[in-house]
């Protein structure tokens, strides 16, 4: 086996020169997918210590060791996202793969930044009853043909529920500040009957990228509404917030 996949990489490397999708370099190992190894490997973790909220990593100065860690920002709201973590920061490699994944429609990425959700994101996913992935407005799901954060949740090794819905076709968060973020948000979202079967049950959001957590906040606010006990979050990337 491993010399007829080592025959078809050869093949296929001459015969359509193919590209990773994150480098652009040439790829010698096509059948392992569209992204080549050194640029798997160059996804680093966040750098603990992160707080213990929202996952944005935390001055190097902070007692890590106090029960709640959290950031300035998250002490001064408060979020409905119980938790949050993610795969690493929203650059470099791991932001060509998701743009690859979320807009070049490469939906085999799904499955690797699944399992990299599911190890780094290991104690977030511990103890929860289902993912639940952010939805699309069916005007952009039928759009883009998929949803990347439903492809991503059926990766992750729980139970999906669909439990959410979106009821308002909002514009692009592209470019906006976070207040504007927060606000184009809401009422975007309504539960589903599916969530009334989670009444005290602790579930994890799934979503790509986490900007400002405006979207998961939104997400996570009509669930505990439906009565939902914890939400935590997991995206395979986030925009990291540098630490003051």
């Amino acid at each position: 086996m491993q010399a007829l996949r080592t025959s078809a990489d050869a093949v296929l490397s001459v015969v359509l020169s193919p590209a990773c999708a994150a480098c652009e370099h040439p790829l010698l190992y096509p059948t392992r997918g569209p992204v080549c190894d050194d640029c798997w490997q160059s996804i680093l973790p966040l750098t603990p210590p992160l707080c213990d909220r929202c996952g944005d990593p935390l001055p190097t100065w902070r007692l890590v060791s106090l029960p709640l860690a959290c950031c300035a920002r998250c002490r001064r709201g408060s979020p409905a996202i119980d938790r949050a973590r993610a795969i690493g920061a929203y650059d470099g490699a791991l932001r060509a793969i998701i743009h690859a994944l979320k807009y070049d429609g490469r939906r085999s990425l799904a499955r690797p930044l699944g399992r990299l959700m599911r190890e780094r994101g290991a104690d977030i996913l511990d103890g929860v009853t289902c993912a639940i992935p952010v939805p699309l407005h069916p005007s952009r799901r039928r759009h883009r043909g998929f949803n990347q954060a439903a492809d991503l949740a059926r990766r992750v090794g729980i139970p999906v529920r669909s439990a959410l819905r979106r009821i308002r076709a909002t514009p692009t968060q592209t470019g906006l500040p976070a207040a504007r973020r927060h606000r184009n948000m809401r009422d975007a979202f309504a539960a589903t009957p599916a969530a009334r079967q989670l009444t005290g049950a602790a579930v994890v959001l799934i979503d790509d990228v986490s900007t400002t957590g405006a979207t998961l906040e939104a997400c996570a606010r009509v669930l505990k509404e439906a009565g939902v006990g914890e939400v935590r979050a997991l995206t395979a990337a986030r925009v990291v917030t540098l630490p003051r």
